[in-house]
């Protein structure tokens, strides 16, 4: 399902095109002919996942209403070297000018789409689910997000506002885990889950006293992580997070948390390549 193209994400492609083109593109007015129609073929230059082709449409629309978008695969697709995912049809001026800050977001969300499927790939036959984190590109978490999903990820919370993660510094400015957990029962939605940062068992146990819906293990061992499990003992939910690595995510899958999140879902994706290239209108 696609994203809902909201204002902020129209803010957004419109700044990424301002940025590109500016006051205008010196190359294409120069040697393209306004009246020219032609083809642009968006073409997998490698293997990976895509995401981002409903953007495009909205992308060649603010240049030139005149362009018609078609999508030959769907976000979320295995793609091959070769795979023509998409094709743009219309005045050649705007998909040149378009070129760019299309192919720039359609690579960025496919890789972020495309590590994810190998992390849950990785853990497949195990019940816990792979998870993002906040750690994204400013301006562009519904999107990257949105590119979690499309890999076969789950998205844990969008901001600061719609769960609550106790870690380390608000336990330290509270006083306790259990005096965190209290005052963040007082003052979020009853709905709201709370979570809980924890570094060690002793921890953990404070945080199953405290009631906390979430028990994060923060940078713990696999095999610690196994004695937090039998500790909990499905009393809340467990996450593992940090140093998570294709390496050794299956042994977290096997010590039996619910949730792995990893940051380098959206910080550290490499991107897919893909290009354009222009035919003749008609093919």
């Amino acid at each position: 399902m696609d994203v809902l193209i909201t204002p902020e994400i129209e803010q957004l492609i419109g700044s990424a095109l301002q940025e590109d083109i500016g006051a205008g593109d010196l190359t294409t007015l120069s040697t393209v002919p306004r009246e020219l129609q032609g083809k642009g073929l968006f073409r997998a230059k490698r293997d990976g996942v895509v995401a981002g082709l409903f953007l495009l449409a909205k992308i060649f629309s603010v240049l030139d209403v005149q362009v018609k978008v078609r999508r030959l695969s769907k976000d979320g697709d295995q793609v091959k070297p070769g795979t023509v995912v998409a094709e743009a049809e219309g005045p050649v001026r705007a998909l040149l000018m378009g070129e760019r800050t299309s192919l720039n977001f359609l690579q960025r969300l496919s890789g972020t789409a495309t590590l994810t499927r190998r992390y849950v790939d990785t853990v497949k036959g195990f019940p816990c689910k792979i998870i993002d984190t906040r750690k994204t590109t400013p301006g562009l978490r519904t999107l990257e997000k949105y590119a979690v999903r499309m890999g076969g990820g789950t998205n844990h919370r969008l901001g600061l506002y719609d769960a609550a993660l106790i870690k380390d510094n608000h336990i330290v400015a509270a006083g306790s885990i259990a005096a965190a957990v209290e005052q963040v029962r007082r003052h979020a939605p009853f709905m709201a889950k709370v979570e809980v940062e924890c570094a060690d068992l002793k921890q953990v146990e404070e945080a199953l006293d405290a009631k906390a819906d979430v028990i994060m293990l923060d940078n713990m061992g696999t095999k610690e992580m196994a004695d937090a499990v039998k500790l909990v003992n499905k009393r809340a939910w467990i996450e593992a997070s940090g140093g998570i690595t294709l390496e050794r995510i299956r042994e977290i899958a096997e010590a039996g948390v619910d949730f792995i999140s990893i940051g380098a879902l959206t910080h550290s994706a490499p991107a897919v390549d893909f290009n354009m290239k222009i035919v003749a209108a008609d093919r």
